[in-house]
């Protein structure tokens, strides 16, 4: 954890990436490239074979994709970039990051194939010529093998995750696609371990690669207690304040990803009442110093900090780190929570994790050779019993230590005048102090609008509709249950400035509302309060959602995950309960009637078959 080991900063725009590649990653936040990023990028910029033995959550996605995204040719309207990856859950997982450092190359297309899904929608896809295809050995071969995927153009070539590829028994369709390939085609190859197979794999298809072995920094640390929060419906800033709320804290960091990030945080929970302050890259150094002084001094409890700002910090105060945002590698991970534990203090760590980033968390346990353990986040009874303690210490002090003689005079004659209780009046002076922080939290409540006639969304505790429990929405009176046949489907009336959609999960796919509520609140960006009732049936549930959802959102939530089934989200008319898959701009299909259609394909979307 020692921070004595300095080498000089490398900056992304040291390495000589390609402009518009170079804005995307600025853009996302990334201060400083890791130590396989920032040896990998040089030569496969330069066109060299690379052969990379680095674990899991090192940053090897952006080693490899931001110099070969570099090198290609937008204007060619051919595959020029293959990355091969073991599971549909990685093949995906590169791809959106890959789409993301190219999203200022115009005109470049990534394509995502796996097994799994639907050969014709690949089918499709394939015809729109795109320069990057991220897929499975299984189903790449096969395309290969449709004659449907053409590889003559191929500039370049990454097998990620080799050594998984091999234990998953891909290593012979591996190397039947590299047959496939031109001579000239570029090939890097990354694996944690390298078995003699892999090797075997390097020694005959890399033309004499440049080799780079990453060692992560593996460390126990038994003085620092880990814990995570998965993210739910719950808005990351509505659960980070909770936590302050009832954890006992002298002082702490919290990290986010960009600098951006740092000083909106920063700002929010400035007006929540907490003393915190930004410190990032942007900052001259005596901003930065003034901070950390004042965090040393205890006038400021909450540092918000960058990667890179945070490096050497060494404040005796802290004994809380939060990852408001995971890192991008586990490295970076270590050296954040080795702001506390220091000297052998005790300390704690917090770590927010999206769904999409368990694998983080699997590579982060492993690299800190401990188990995190998953935290439920306090509940108001747990606030109002921590905000009541906190009251009652004040008090005791204030007793203790304050000539209060003045106070009881003018209490005494107040009493004496109105003949009050005196336990009344000092439950009306514990109202008064306590006024701007209740020691009973207020229950965030949705009003109910004064044109409906009832009170749905009453009792939605912290703006999550939940008010009929996980087991499903009982219906509203006079109002008869939906049938669980699209085309008998009861007619449903929408909040106004609400519209209702169907999903395509129900209770016999095991499914509860808080599994519906955070998969649209995270794919969405929906706040959980701004999401309607939601009503489970056998098969199917329906949820009423704010008017208006842009095409590109609906088509987006039509592929979310939802208890191994996709939601195939679809527009309710409320005249006709008609639905819509189509994701065109009304919603809409013409209405049918009878059973949903068995779809062969539905058991190949199950995520955990990966083959093909």
């Amino acid at each position: 954890m020692s921070d004595t080991e300095q080498t000089p900063v490398v900056l992304f725009s040291d390495l000589g990436l390609s402009e518009p590649v170079l804005k995307a990653v600025n853009q996302a936040g990334y201060e400083t490239p890791s130590p396989i990023q920032a040896q990998s990028i040089p030569p496969l910029l330069e066109g060299r074979d690379l052969l990379g033995q680095a674990q899991t959550g090192t940053g090897k996605t952006a080693a490899f994709s931001l110099p070969l995204l570099s090198r290609i040719d937008v204007k060619a309207k051919t595959p020029q970039m293959l990355v091969l990856a073991p599971t549909r859950e990685l093949a995906i997982q590169v791809a959106e990051a890959i789409q993301s450092y190219a999203k200022h190359m115009k005109g470049l297309h990534v394509l995502p194939i796996y097994g799994g899904q639907s050969v014709g929608i690949q089918l499709r896809q394939l015809q729109r010529n795109p320069q990057v295809i991220v897929g499975t050995p299984g189903r790449i071969l096969d395309h290969i093998r449709r004659r449907t995927l053409k590889l003559g153009d191929l500039k370049s070539l990454v097998l990620d995750e080799a050594d998984e590829m091999l234990r998953m028994g891909f290593i012979d369709d591996v190397e039947t696609i590299l047959k496939e390939t031109p001579d000239s085609r570029q090939v890097a190859l990354f694996s944690a371990t390298m078995p003699g197979p892999i090797h075997r794999v390097a020694t005959r298809y890399l033309k004499d690669p440049v080799e780079i072995r990453i060692k992560s920094k593996t460390s126990t640390m038994e003085t620092i207690n880990q814990r995570y929060w998965q993210v739910t419906g719950m808005h990351k800033l509505e659960a980070l304040t909770r936590i302050l709320e009832v954890e006992e804290f002298d002082a702490m960091i919290i990290f986010v990803r960009t600098k951006n990030a740092t000083t909106e945080l920063a700002e929010k929970l400035e007006a929540r009442g907490y003393s915190s302050s930004a410190i990032n890259g942007d900052m001259n150094q005596a901003a930065r110093e003034k901070a950390i002084n004042q965090t040393k001094k205890g006038k400021i409890d909450i540092l918000i900090a960058t990667d890179v700002a945070a490096r050497g910090l060494d404040i005796e105060r802290i004994s809380h780190v939060i990852n408001y945002d995971i890192p991008y590698d586990t490295e970076s991970y270590v050296h954040r929570i080795g702001r506390t534990g220091r000297a052998g203090r005790k300390g704690e760590v917090i770590l927010f994790v999206q769904p999409r980033e368990k694998r983080m968390l699997f590579a982060i346990e492993k690299a800190t050779r401990q188990t995190i353990a998953k935290m439920q986040l306090p509940s108001t009874e747990d606030i109002a019993d921590r905000r009541v303690m906190q009251f009652s210490e004040q008090l005791s002090q204030t007793i203790e230590s304050q000539d209060l003689s003045f106070f009881q005079e003018v209490i005494s004659n107040y009493q004496e005048s109105h003949g009050a209780d005196p336990l009344e009046v000092a439950a009306a002076l514990t109202y008064l102090v306590q006024k701007q922080r209740p020691l009973k939290p207020v229950v965030h409540v949705r009003p109910a609008r004064s044109e409906r006639g009832d009170n749905r969304g009453k009792d939605r505790e912290h703006g999550s509709r939940r008010d009929r429990s996980d087991r499903g929405e009982r219906p509203n009176r006079g109002e008869r249950p939906s049938s669980p046949r699209r085309g008998n489907q009861a007619p449903h009336r929408s909040e106004d400035g609400m519209q209702t959609y169907r999903v395509e999960v129900g209770r016999s796919h095991g499914v509860e509302v808080k599994n519906i509520v955070g998969a649209i609140a995270n794919e969405a960006g929906i706040d959980s309060k701004d999401i309607g009732r939601i009503s489970l049936q056998d098969d199917y549930s329906t949820i009423d959602l704010p008017q208006g959802m842009p095409k590109d959102l609906f088509q987006q939530l039509r592929k979310v995950w939802v208890v191994n089934k996709q939601l195939e989200i679809s527009l309710v008319n409320n005249n006709d309960a008609s639905a819509s898959s189509d994701g065109e701009n009304t919603h809409r299909k013409p209405k049918r009637s009878g059973k949903p259609r068995t779809r062969a394909r539905d058991k190949a979307r199950r995520p955990s078959q990966n083959r093909k």
